[in-house]
């Protein structure tokens, strides 16, 4: 029977071996893939986007939150938001008036994640109670004005840290977490459909932080992970990974399908975003900023989100920054956080309304911000 000392060295010459074929093949595919699409794009002569500080406007400023905003997410319908905070409540705004139209306060006030249901008539929550919460907004509140929970997502062996209801199916919702698991729920019966990853060899070896549902082909969605990578997944067979993109340096704290859903974006601790054509698996665009002179780390991307055609690429920063890219040519175009009324502290969540019309932001400083394009709308 070998020894342990045999087994480590064992262990590590494997890891030195796959480490060693993953440097021969990214180098081969380098090879391969002799271009990006910035430099295909300048070569056929597109012209960049021009944008304006006045093209993009901060049009309402959402107060009410008493601790840091972590996430939000849009009804698909109505000018609807959610948002989720670190002082343990949920509100529902409406985008139009800026009014509140329901405040939950939460069982667990270390929610990390929350997500309207496709009918706009539910939300979803998780955190670090390790569950998925949600509530039917047209309940009645109980003497203390709290509403109560319609359904407990329990199964989670870590922090719930991304949720996403299934475009057009009130009924399922996918969930990340910390346990390196995803989990596709029957919302209505409050039961695991299905595990992706896990005791799985295809599954994140880390913390799984983000996931996206492919709105083409809601059969797949993709996750990122603190292990560095993103994988594809097909909700018919969870017993592995369909693909494994490989090309960041640290946590992918953000994954988008890119509308036409063939490709999809990433956000990392890094520094960069990414784009990945979700079928080759070739890595398409490096999306980085050069770090300023008093500098020493680049600020990490914290979200993601796409204009509804693509052509933007919206990335908010550790630092406040939230950049406009230029989906082709890879270049800024405008970044908020150098316009009036911009955020005073870290961007930790951005989402595009459904219509294109307007992006919402959301920071540590406790605010949310709804921006208005006054023109470019073909190209948005």
């Amino acid at each position: 029977m070998a020894s342990v000392a045999e087994l480590k060295e064992k262990h590590a010459a494997a890891t030195a071996s796959v480490n060693s074929l993953r440097e021969r093949l990214r180098q081969r595919r380098e090879m391969l893939l002799d271009t990006d699409v910035a430099r295909y794009s300048k070569a056929q002569g597109r012209a960049p986007v021009s944008f304006n500080p006045t093209d993009l406007v901060c049009c309402r400023t959402l107060q009410g939150h008493s601790g840091k905003v972590y996430s939000l997410d849009w009804t698909p319908e109505k000018n609807w938001i959610v948002s989720a905070s670190q002082d343990g409540r949920l509100i529902v705004w409406n985008a139009l008036t800026s009014q509140k139209t329901h405040a939950i306060k939460l069982h667990c006030p270390w929610v990390m994640t929350c997500a309207f249901a496709p009918n706009g008539q539910s939300v979803a929550c998780g955190g670090l109670d390790s569950a998925c919460s949600i509530f039917n907004l047209n309940s009645q509140a109980d003497r203390d004005g709290n509403m109560p929970v319609s359904r407990i997502l329990t199964g989670h062996k870590g922090y719930v840290s991304s949720c996403q209801y299934v475009p057009d199916q009130e009924t399922r919702l996918i969930t990340s977490s910390g346990d390196q698991t995803c989990v596709l729920w029957d919302v209505t019966t409050g039961q695991r459909i299905s595990i992706f990853g896990g005791e799985f060899p295809s599954g994140h070896t880390a913390d799984v932080l983000s996931v996206s549902i492919n709105s083409s082909n809601t059969n797949m969605f993709v996750s990122g992970s603190c292990d560095a990578t993103v994988r594809l997944w097909d909700i018919r067979i969870a017993s592995r990974a369909v693909r494994t993109y490989h090309g960041h340096e640290g946590d992918v704290n953000s994954v988008k399908f890119f509308p036409d859903g063939h490709r999809f974006g990433t956000g990392s601790d890094d520094g960069t975003c990414r784009l990945f054509d979700m079928r080759t698996g070739h890595q398409l665009q490096v999306y980085s900023r050069e770090p300023a002179r008093n500098d020493n780390e680049l600020p990490t991307v914290t979200s993601i989100a796409f204009s509804i055609s693509g052509r933007l690429l919206f990335a908010g920063y550790s630092n406040g920054d939230c950049y406009v890219w230029d989906t082709l040519l890879a270049e800024v175009v405008l970044n908020l956080g150098n316009l009036q009324n911009s955020h005073d502290g870290r961007i930790s969540c951005l989402g595009m309304s459904s219509d294109g019309s307007a992006l919402c932001t959301g920071s540590w400083d406790k605010n949310l911000k709804i921006w208005a394009f006054s023109g470019h709308r073909k190209i948005v």
